[in-house]
């Protein structure tokens, strides 16, 4: 895979922009068909069909695409590494023990939600009306984990090899068998929210073969081969270094989360509706940070694997400055466009006029977490993932959990719920500017010490 070449070497923004844009454009499809979904569900099955996925059920749903993420970033991270030094074995390595670590992680996952998801939406205080149809949505995920986990650790093995355009290849299948099977299960065939969870899983299972037919085909000196998918001790002591910090500090962004949810969904079905309908309009900025966020990580994997420290830090510097610039516009957007936007996935004004009261507590502040995010990214990249786990942990987990349970008795109101997401980023971006700052002339020095060595 000679794509390699635009990362560790060439124009820095250029290399960045090349792989950035395939994973947006691909972030905007995932998007889309997780849009339909909800579109179809509130048009075609009703608000509280809608506030059923969104609700309780999609903050289940979004914990296990952040545990998703983080057990994939263990391989990501060893991979683009490895191939950043030229290190093939290694590369061999890390997809094997990669997918051996997806395969498990889905399993485990799996148990625990049967097992404990009913009891989690009784303490979310999730409405009685609603229960049995977020049972049913999240139930249908849960079987579904394990090509949702090959999915995932598959494009992200890609990814960290320098190829973002092939992932955006099959997310637009994905798409398209997405919303043609919510069309057909859905309106044709009237199964509701159990065919909305249908088609994901459905969808996601033919792109997971895609994408793995795809790692088969790569160089023979690291393609996948079903047969050598195992656990090797020394990678996965590398990736759980990786994926355990990742993973925790996903887990409670779910708590917090969860807890946040717990305090919606106490003001009734049309603020838990607007708040799902909220969480769509938001996921577009999402796309766009979490799309920098997999590039910045990517080149600083490659480019300290391959001990170009100074490329490192220019490209931290332009994709720093890309994000932010993409957050200012998209927050004015929004801002500007709120109405209308919202009517297109309710007519209900009751919900329209609530997610509005929410926009506006949110949306302007999403610069902030860009910060965070780009400098988290390349922290990650360079393997420092312990303490950036502890730097989201304390900006984000732990100061959501006291602004709840602290400002929001003072004042219960919808606002003051709302603003615990950009108070928190405010915390979380000053944290990570000291903390890589504090870093940086560690890893300068690091990276002239395995210079002199080699």
């Amino acid at each position: 895979m000679d794509q390699n070449n635009r990362i560790t070497s060439g124009n820095i923004p250029k290399g960045i922009l090349l792989y950035f844009v395939p994973i947006f454009i691909g972030s905007m499809f995932q998007q889309l068909y997780n849009t339909a979904d909800t579109i179809i569900v509130g048009r075609f099955v009703g608000t509280k069909a809608l506030a059923a996925v969104g609700g309780s059920a999609g903050q289940i749903s979004s914990i296990l695409v952040w545990l998703l993420s983080g057990i994939s970033s263990g391989a990501s991270v060893t991979v683009s590494q490895h191939y950043g030094a030229r290190d093939y074995r290694g590369v061999h390595k890390d997809i094997h023990n990669g997918y051996a670590l997806a395969l498990l992680g889905a399993l485990l996952l799996a148990i625990l939600g049967f097992l404990f998801v009913p009891g989690l939406f009784r303490v979310m205080d999730t409405p009685e009306e609603l229960m049995q149809d977020s049972l049913t949505y999240v139930h249908i995920i849960l079987l579904g984990l394990p090509v949702s986990f090959l999915f995932n650790i598959g494009t992200g093995i890609l990814r960290a090899l320098g190829d973002s355009k092939r992932p955006l290849y099959y997310l637009i299948i994905c798409c398209a068998v997405n919303i043609a099977l919510d069309l057909l299960l859905v309106i044709i065939f009237h199964l509701g929210i159990t065919g909305v969870a249908l088609a994901t899983v459905l969808a996601q299972c033919i792109s997971a073969v895609l994408v793995s037919l795809n790692l088969m085909r790569l160089d023979p000196a690291y393609a996948l081969r079903l047969r050598k998918i195992r656990a090797y001790a020394d990678v996965m002591k590398a990736q759980l270094r990786i994926v355990l910090p990742g993973s925790l500090q996903s887990a409670m962004y779910g708590v917090t989360n969860v807890i946040i949810q717990t305090a919606i969904n106490q003001f009734g079905t049309n603020t838990i509706a607007a708040y799902t309908t909220y969480c769509k309009l938001d996921a577009v900025y999402w796309l766009i940070s979490g799309a920098f966020g997999v590039s910045i990580t990517t080149f600083a994997g490659q480019n300290y694997g391959a001990g170009n420290i100074g490329r490192v830090k220019k490209g931290t510097a332009f994709t720093l400055g890309a994000e932010c610039s993409a957050a200012v516009l998209l927050s004015v957007l929004l801002v500007l466009f709120k109405k209308p936007l919202f009517g297109i996935f309710t007519t209900d004004p009751a919900v329209i006029e609530i997610g509005c009261v929410i926009l506006m507590a949110v949306t302007p502040f999403y610069i902030f977490y860009s910060c965070a995010n780009i400098l988290s990214g390349a922290l990650r990249g360079m393997g420092r993932v312990i303490i950036s786990a502890l730097v989201t942990f304390t900006g984000i987990c732990l100061f959501r959990i006291v602004w709840i349970y602290a400002a929001v008795p003072l004042r219960p109101e919808l606002t003051t719920i709302a603003l615990a997401f950009p108070l928190s980023w405010i915390v979380i971006a000053l944290l990570f500017i000291v903390y890589f700052l504090y870093s940086w002339k560690k890893i300068v020095q690091e990276s002239k010490e395995r210079g002199s060595a080699d």
